[in-house]
């Protein structure tokens, strides 16, 4: 994808003092919840993980609206103007299963085996190197994202409503500061519930008076036909190995690039999505915390798709060299041309709910990882919790200026979601293969986790940068290489991991008890609460339910 992050000059909406409103009602909501919620942290386990008793839906509905950020908006809406219904696989395949095998396979260890983040769960199955690798790694790749929805929300606000880049960062950066100090995980997770809503808020409108535009999805489907061709319309024209298409990838990578290595990578071991089924308040509802999140993941493509090709009618230009709009600008285009004022208010409302919530997500999962992970564990052992507690509101101070700085970096590369595609390539994958293999093979020994995280990083790095970048060999867009990067990272990381464990020892058997799969602990026999046992609760069922409807969602998009 070529397209640039910022959004065209001209591009303003007409905003009057109704849409000023909806938006400090918006705000002082905000912090309202994040007040209210203070009155429930009393110990770090309440600031962390909101003391593990927060209701499955609300922590389902929190995981999703995690993910509801920059990318997912913006760049989402791009990717269907510039390659159409393709964007369909970031959802279908790239997000539902890998969130199935989250609830239906990992989350029994993560729960059950107590942890207070990821990187702790590579401390109990590997050794303390594997655990601060990991837990540095999750840290600066953390702030890193942060700081890419802090800059998407800057150039949206200043490009939408004329604010300086500077003051929406300072100003967006200290709202959800406030929050995340004052109530901790609670209030980021209550937050994003409302800031889901929100943002559906803001996207139903869109879509509708967009597809109302352009005659319905059948005058869609004329326009976009004759100007862009018929393979615009399907999900899998020109996949063929060896075939061109505009995505520049083929079937065997987008199913084991995208769909399995990216996919899994982000969704079972992105600590700033387990973290919220980490929250919830038993086993099962741990379990069905990410199923429940699958639905909606669903259906959301079709609120960031259907505006990006109602654009790529609308302006058929967009995107192309000349024109004053890029595939970014799809979703702000729309509104300032079809929204009136109220529900122009209630859309800028649910872009900047979108960007926080993103932003949220990482530093409530930064200042846990560093506070529990590398902080008590390797530089302040044995204080109390208060002391804990304290710095955790501390480092989420340092999280959020740190955040703010990288919202810089982001505006050095020309595309934010190629850019997050490539930071998931080079940390979630490397975590995700030692993971994996981990909690299937007993056999993996202690050292093989580090250097299973190192080989799998450097390899991933080794081929964007130098591969890829170098021009060693040729691979057609920035996608199709983040997802040959994530495949070489993994391979990588799994040879070393098998290579080492061949010749040093493994963890005896009896201390991996509820971290391998066909062991169990204490915590994975515990017994569902009355009501969580209701057969439309199961967790296979909601699970393969989830699979089996993506699934048949493709076959429209098929042909």
């Amino acid at each position: 994808m070529q397209s640039s992050t910022y959004l065209a000059e001209g591009l303003r909406l007409p905003t009057n003092a109704l849409d000023y409103t909806i938006l400090a009602i918006y705000f002082v909501v905000v912090l309202g919840i994040g007040f209210a919620a203070r009155r429930s942290v009393k110990t770090s386990l309440d600031f962390f993980l909101s003391g593990r008793s927060l209701p499955a839906w609300v922590t389902g509905l929190a995981f999703v609206a995690a993910n509801l950020g920059a990318t997912e908006i913006l760049g989402m809406a791009a990717t269907g103007a510039e390659y159409g219904v393709a964007v369909t696989h970031w959802f279908w395949i790239g997000a539902v299963p890998a969130m199935v095998f989250l609830g239906l396979v990992m989350m029994p260890f993560y729960y059950g085996s107590k942890v207070r983040s990821v990187p702790e769960f590579l401390l109990q199955r590997f050794d303390k190197s594997a655990h601060l690798v990991s837990s540095i790694l999750f840290a600066f790749a953390a702030v890193l994202i942060a700081g890419v929805n802090l800059y998407a929300l800057a150039i949206v606000v200043e490009a939408l409503l004329g604010w300086p880049q500077w003051v929406a960062i300072v100003v967006a950066g200290f709202f959800v500061l406030a929050y995340i100090t004052v109530g901790g995980l609670s209030s980021a997770i209550y937050n994003e519930v409302l800031q889901f809503f929100v943002i559906l808020a803001a996207l139903i409108p869109i879509t509708i008076l967009g597809l109302k535009k352009v005659g319905g999805w059948d005058g869609l489907s004329d326009s976009l036909t004759a100007s862009h061709g018929e393979g615009f319309l399907t999900a899998w024209d020109g996949t063929g190995i060896g075939d061109p298409n505009p995505l520049g990838a083929n079937w065997l990578t987008i199913v084991l690039g995208l769909g399995f290595v990216l996919g899994f990578g982000y969704w079972t071991t992105n600590f700033a999505e387990v973290q919220r089924a980490l929250s919830a308040k038993n086993l099962s509802a741990a379990k069905r915390t990410p199923l429940i999140g699958a639905f909606p993941k669903i259906f959301i493509v079709f609120l960031v798709m259907i505006p990006g090709l109602v654009a790529a009618v609308l302006v058929p230009q967009i995107g192309k060299a000349g024109s004053d709009l890029q595939y970014n600008d799809a979703i702000p285009y729309l509104m300032q041309e079809l929204l009136p004022n109220g529900v122009l208010g209630i859309a800028v409302t649910g872009l900047l709910a979108a960007f926080m919530a993103g932003m949220a997500a990482n530093v409530s999962s930064f200042n846990t990882v560093f506070t529990t992970d590398i902080w008590q564990q390797y530089v302040k052992k044995g204080e109390s919790d208060e002391y804990y507690l304290k710095f955790g509101r501390l480092i989420t101070a340092i999280g959020v200026l740190a955040s703010i700085g990288t919202a810089f970096i982001a505006s050095s590369f020309s595309n934010i979601m190629s850019y997050l595609q490539t930071l998931f390539s080079f940390f979630n994958v490397p975590m995700f293969v030692v993971f994996i293999i981990g909690m299937f093979w007993k056999r993996a020994s202690m050292k093989s986790g580090v250097w299973g995280l190192v080989a799998g990083t450097t390899a991933a790095m080794v081929n964007y940068f130098w591969i890829y970048k170098g021009g060693v060999i040729d691979i057609p867009t920035d996608q199709g290489a983040n997802f040959v990067s994530a495949i070489v990272g993994f391979v990588a990381g799994g040879v070393v991991m098998v290579a080492v464990s061949l010749f040093t020892a493994p963890k005896p058997e009896a201390e991996l008890a509820g971290l391998v799969y066909g062991t169990r602990s204490p915590g994975m026999e515990e017994a569902p609460e009355e009501g969580d046992d209701a057969w439309y609760r199961k967790p296979a069922l909601l699970g393969w339910g989830a699979v089996v409807l993506a699934a048949l969602c493709y076959i429209p998009y098929s042909f």
